[in-house]
């Protein structure tokens, strides 16, 4: 059972995984309308009925060499990546010893300590075909690494099926399958015309058990679970369990608005929150992955944060909205429509960036190649820029190692008010902190525990490189823009701070 770390352990993807032996094969476990507000349905039935042929239940193996355990983020049924209960384990030695008794098999020491037999590890989720010549959408994470797909019918039909496409970052995958004849298909629907409140249905295969249909309302809209940046989840409370993954979520006119991806659970259970991957945001993934195998999305070149109250009041912005810039990428689309460090991205393509979370969203829809309209915040006033989108590059940045550093003579002058010191770049310290030999700017030397500066995130080893938008050399330099900032009777005065996570904006008070 995957599960997002992020949340204190408690998320997990609503798939099902089981771990057997090779010698015994896969084992088979037990059983668009308009925004208005609608009354309780007097029943799911005459909707059920129609959805259920067309969803499905998918499993998938992976071959494990002896010792190994499967995906740490895909483990058996338990608690995310923790081990097995003694209980579970003892139930599933049971089980295995029962079934090579009854098919004569050599017996094995059924997975415990000494095992080198080898095994496969079977993923349960569930899928709907949206195409009847057998194309099917899942989530990613319940056929991720598998050797063989399988596909079960509503009618209990078995289907081998090939993957044409994955995509991790938005957890979707695309089967297809070879039916004897047409299959019933499902259409996608309008996910942003669903409002919280509305009536919902879900089906899918939880723990295994096959075609179950659960139902409830839309609880929540454009959730961030912290699995990427293009978080964006519906929440619903109908009932999401493990197995349900890739599962289609309905509106009451019987189309697919979301598909089931996780659920947050202290138990691996339902407690009513389950989160969807919006129709509106897979849909165009789901084709480029049909067509093509791989999704192409755009790319700006740009690292953002978020724009606080203070960065606001810093840059005298109205209101804290939009997404800053703290880093440019060489040679990328923002550096040739020259964007700048601090540039503050009101809209993209048109559309309103609200927050840091909205923009990777508009970017990443956009098409490779499209001219786009980018309206910034930069000197107190609104200018309007133009980039030529490129492909999201592929990810692949490794840090270097860290050396111990030598002691070097602290030449720091104090920021008082700040709660930290800061020195002039030298090669000593440029050695001490393992800083580039072309890095600009003064650097932390000291931070006073519980101070403005700790409490802000400013660490020891970091560069501050502006001071509101300029350049800065030496601390004198730091102390000067404050000053300028205080007698301006400014209230936040913005710091660039480079450390090993990259550049960000930190607003510190002016009275320093």
């Amino acid at each position: 059972m995957r599960k997002y770390r992020s949340l204190a352990s408690l998320v997990t993807y609503a798939s099902l995984i089981a771990t057997v032996p090779a010698s015994l094969g896969v084992v088979t476990l037990a059983a668009s309308a308009p925004a208005m507000a609608h009354g309780a349905p007097d029943s799911f039935a005459d909707l059920a009925a129609n959805a259920l042929p067309a969803v499905v239940n998918i499993s998938s193996s992976e071959t494990l060499k002896p010792g190994q355990t499967g995906d740490d983020d895909d483990d058996g049924g338990d608690q995310g990546s923790q081990a097995p209960s003694l209980d579970q384990m003892f139930k599933d030695y049971m089980q295995r010893q029962l079934q090579q008794n009854q098919q004569g098999a050599p017996k094995d020491n059924g997975g415990l300590p000494g095992d080198n037999t080898p095994r496969k590890a079977e993923s349960l989720g569930s899928g709907f075909v949206i195409d009847p010549s057998g194309i099917i959408v899942t989530n990613n994470h319940v056929i991720a690494g598998a050797d063989e797909v399988t596909v079960t019918l509503q009618d209990n039909t078995t289907l081998k099926a090939k993957v044409l496409g994955t995509d991790d970052r938005m957890d979707l995958a695309v089967l297809k399958v070879t039916p004897a004849k047409p299959l019933p298909a499902l259409k996608f629907g309008d996910s942003d015309k669903e409002r919280v409140g509305d009536w919902v249905m879900a089906i899918g295969n939880p723990y295994g058990l096959g075609g179950t249909v659960t139902a409830g309302i839309v609880s929540a809209a454009g959730r961030d679970i912290n699995q990427g940046p293009y978080d964006d989840f519906i929440q619903t409370d109908a009932a999401i369990n493990r197995g349900n993954s890739g599962g289609p979520l309905f509106n009451m006119a019987g189309e697919v608005i979301g598909i089931n991806s996780a659920i947050y659970s202290p138990s691996g259970g339902s407690i009513g929150l389950g989160f969807s991957i919006p129709s509106n945001m897979a849909r165009e993934v789901v084709d480029q992955l049909r067509d093509y195998g791989k999704v192409r999305r755009g790319w700006l070149g740009v690292k953002i944060q978020e724009v606080s109250a203070d960065i606001a009041d810093s840059v005298g912005l109205p209101s804290a909205t939009g997404a800053m810039i703290a880093g440019i990428d060489d040679d990328g689309p923002a550096q040739q429509a020259k964007l700048q460090n601090g540039d503050i991205i009101l809209k993209f393509d048109n559309q309103d960036v609200k927050d840091m979370r909205t923009l990777p969203r508009l970017v990443a829809a956009t098409q490779v190649g499209k001219t786009v309209a980018i309206e910034v915040w930069r000197n107190g006033k609104d200018q309007t820029l133009e980039a030529v989108l490129q492909a999201l590059p592929d990810d692949g940045v490794k840090l270097a190692a860290a050396k111990p550093a030598p002691a070097v003579a602290d030449p720091s002058v104090a920021l008082v008010g700040l709660g930290l010191k800061v020195a002039p770049l030298s090669d000593d310290l440029r050695d001490k902190y393992m800083l580039a030999t072309d890095q600009k700017g003064v650097v932390v030397t000291s931070v006073t525990g519980d101070g403005l500066a700790d409490q802000r995130g400013l660490k020891v080893g970091e560069v501050i490189v502006e001071v509101q938008q300029e350049p800065v050399n030496s601390p004198q330099d730091v102390q000067d823009k404050l000053a300028m900032a205080n007698k301006e009777k400014r209230k936040s005065v913005l710091i660039l701070v480079e450390g090993m996570d990259g550049l960000r904006w930190v607003p510190v008070p002016a009275k320093g």
